[in-house]
């Protein structure tokens, strides 16, 4: 029986999640929901209907996993917690520092609804963390390390571009060479959050906007770009749809430890993503989630959970004997 997927929200996101769930053959599209005129969205799957988010009730008994789509600046922190009340949800909550409130919020929420909902998929958090967590658990003693990028980060755009004044922008993450090459030889280095990683904005202003207090905002913004080393450049719209219309990203997680009676033993651990699309392999992690939160809740648990809670088997759309036979 194929799990019934619910899209909330149709920008980068909800595109990616209508692309995986049409390669999962045990996943069926129901409907995508939007705050929009339906009317004016066309997707890409055809006799699934475009609903209004003020509609979404009337869904409640015809979806198992609803997967929103939304950004984690401002939409995420209202949403999952509403529409955990109707539905098994996933996100892809990324604001890192904000993840225990959001988890707290969220779990009230679901675990009142009798519902699952798993947070902050993707791959950081996501695929990351599972790295962070197996390698911690290997080399308990040891160092951790990551490095995100060079890439566009979806979710450091977004926050850019919901400021007053900026009619669309860009945001890559760059990695700090010296930095990965120092871990990488594994010479254990102190390094700070900004000797890690700069931080590069393309922006382009509204009419009218002041572009220095738009970068002052862009600058001291907490989460995001405060602790950073940042560059501003402010740009026409036909330069940033023709340079910086890619999405591709990735990064680098690295796990540096000792073993041995005199820890005379080194080892590195390192996981690695290069990816063309970094909305396409994120929607792809919410999915296999998605497949998993159903399994979870069809099994009577209920609350808010995080990847790290799901059995690695629940993701694959795979029975256990064909796991077992090839991917073990």
């Amino acid at each position: 029986m194929s799990t019934r997927i619910g899209i909330l929200g149709y920008g980068n996101l909800g595109k990616g999640v209508e692309l995986a769930v049409k390669a999962a053959p045990d996943m069926e599209l129901v409907a995508v929901f939007t705050r929009r005129d339906p009317s004016s969205l066309k997707i890409a799957t055809e006799g699934v209907p475009v609903v209004s988010v003020k509609d979404v009730a009337d869904y409640k008994d015809k979806i198992d996993v609803m997967i929103l789509c939304g950004g984690s600046a401002t939409d995420l922190p209202v949403q999952t917690p509403e529409y955990a009340k109707l539905f098994n949800v996933v996100d892809s909550f990324d604001t890192h520092a904000r993840i225990p409130e959001h988890f707290a919020n969220v779990d009230a929420s679901a675990k009142e609804s009798g519902k699952i909902a798993v947070i902050s998929c993707g791959w950081d958090p996501g695929m990351f963390s599972l790295a962070r967590v197996y390698s911690n658990a290997i080399l308990p003693d040891g160092n951790d390390y990551t490095f995100w990028g060079k890439g566009v980060s979806q979710g450091h755009s977004d926050a850019i571009r919901r400021i007053k004044g900026v009619k669309n922008a860009k945001q890559y993450t760059i990695p700090v060479e010296s930095a990965l090459e120092a871990v990488r030889n594994g010479e254990n280095p102190e390094l700070t959050t900004r000797q890690k990683h700069t931080r590069e904005c393309f922006v382009v202003l509204e009419d009218g906007a002041d572009a220095a207090a738009v970068e002052k905002e862009i600058k001291e913004m907490p989460n995001y770009f405060a602790d950073y080393d940042t560059t501003v450049h402010f740009i026409s719209e036909e330069e940033l749809l023709k340079n910086h219309s890619g999405m591709a990203h990735g990064g680098f997680v690295f796990r540096s430890g000792k073993t041995g009676a005199d820890k005379e033993h080194n080892h590195i651990i390192e996981y690695s993503l290069k990816l063309d699309s970094n909305p396409e392999f994120t929607t792809s992690v919410l999915v296999a989630v998605a497949r998993a939160a159903k399994r979870m809740n069809d099994e009577g648990l209920k609350g808010c959970k995080t990847i790290l809670d799901i059995p690695p088997a629940y993701l694959s759309d795979k029975s256990g004997e064909e796991l077992r036979a090839h991917l073990l």
